[in-house]
């Protein structure tokens, strides 16, 4: 028989009795790969590999077809007496087919190509910096649910307390010792509690919904959110993805400046033109002919009003605008930075006196307990004593799981 249940337990699937786990790292690592605005990295990609394969095509033979028919006032007549030549017609008709071969681009192709590349990735930057912001959502949410986890134990511990407190008040009513409504006092005191464990029990289950949403994972009220401990380095330098961000755009900037510096350029072509029409090359030839040319051709741009030095200056102010935005960034990061220190040390003293006030608290709601049992104080005495120690220990919880998010926070805000 034991050797039955033994195998009946073996075939019962270990995911049954494994509970739900999430860390604060694995919601950073969801948050980065599920939430909607993730899915626009692939198609930049996607996007980009199209722009490379357009601008690629201008190395290819361009085929071109075309097609006129014309009727004119006048043509070219030989004024020769007895000359044999026929005037040309007035209507006159031609289709050419034209092929053009790029030989020489003076390096526009490929500065072209580096731009579009470099486009890339400062776009893709940008899309990390959009979803590095959401990090802060997702600190706020978590350490939140922690919180209400923490004080739910707290109001059940609470709630523990005072029921055991009601059967020794019933008891001490019974005998004579207390007066008759003690109990009427704990259990009103009770009902209160019951409605504070609803209110945090359903405030978990929103957070819990909300960071659910946000990370594209099914979590609920059984998951269990591993509690982090959380170290700082202050003497660390700021690795923000906003930094390689503003590089990359002057990268970006710097690749127009190229592409701008190859645009007047002097490029050479290959061509070769072929058609059928009348008149053809020939014009003393009045009949239907087929022709075609072919040579070289020499596009180059000596002159454009200075459209491409304004360019370049504009090109210019957008670097200092890059170098102004920069500055910016670094100086709120460090007023942020200097601000979330001071919370982490302001907190951490918080945390120094509530475990001074928790004791003291402790010491004086022993005496009540005493008290209470000797008749010598009331239970709404007592529920006093044992609230103020509740609330000392909330704040104790609160300042502890502050203490933790102040310093995930200044983790992000630095980039660690």
């Amino acid at each position: 028989m034991k050797h039955l249940i033994l195998y009946i337990v073996l075939l019962i699937p270990f995911g049954l009795f494994a509970q739900d786990q999430i860390t604060l790292e694995e919601c950073y690592l969801l948050v980065d790969t599920h939430y909607p605005l993730a899915q626009q990295n692939v198609l930049m990609e996607n996007q980009t590999t199209i722009d490379l394969e357009i601008i690629k095509t201008e190395r290819l033979p361009q085929l071109g077809l075309s097609a006129q028919t014309t009727y004119q006032s006048d043509v070219i007549e030989i004024p020769l007496a007895n000359s044999t030549i026929e005037p040309l017609n007035k209507d006159q008709y031609r289709a050419t087919a034209s092929v053009n071969q790029l030989i020489y681009a003076g390096g526009t192709i490929n500065a072209k190509t580096n731009l579009a590349k470099a486009a890339l990735a400062t776009r893709q930057k940008k899309l990390e910096v959009d979803l590095y912001q959401l990090k802060k959502q997702v600190n706020q949410l978590y350490f939140s649910i922690l919180l209400t986890q923490e004080k739910n134990l707290l109001l059940l511990s609470r709630k523990s307390q005072l029921q055991t407190k009601l059967k020794e008040v019933k008891s001490g009513i019974e005998y004579g010792v207390l007066l008759p409504t003690s109990d009427k006092t704990i259990e009103s005191e009770l009902l209160l509690i019951e409605q504070q464990l609803t209110e945090v029990q359903k405030n978990e289950l929103v957070l819990i919904e909300t960071l659910s949403f946000l990370v594209g994972k099914d979590l609920n009220l059984e998951t269990e959110f591993s509690r982090p401990i959380i170290t700082t380095d202050f003497s660390s330098n700021m690795e923000r993805p906003e930094v390689e961000f503003f590089k990359l755009k002057k990268l970006e900037i710097e690749s127009s400046e190229q592409l701008l510096s190859k645009e007047n350029s002097p490029k050479l072509l290959g061509f070769a033109d072929a058609g059928y029409g009348n008149p053809g090359l020939n014009i003393l030839d009045n009949s239907f002919q087929a022709f075609y040319v072919v040579g070289l051709k020499l596009n180059w741009n000596v002159f454009d009003w200075n459209s491409n030095k304004k360019q370049r200056k504009s090109l210019l102010i957008n670097q200092e605008i890059v170098d102004s935005e920069t500055q910016s960034f670094t100086l709120n990061t460090n007023i942020e930075l200097n601000e979330q220190q001071k919370e982490i040390s302001k907190i951490s003293e918080f945390i120094a006196t509530d475990e001074e006030i928790i004791e003291l608290r402790k010491d004086i709601l022993n005496a009540a307990e005493s008290q209470l049992r000797n008749g010598v104080i009331t239970a709404s005495a007592y529920i006093t004593e044992l609230t103020n120690l509740y609330e000392s220990e909330n704040n104790l919880v609160t300042h502890n799981i502050q203490l933790q998010l102040a310093k995930a926070n200044y983790n992000i805000i630095k980039g660690q």
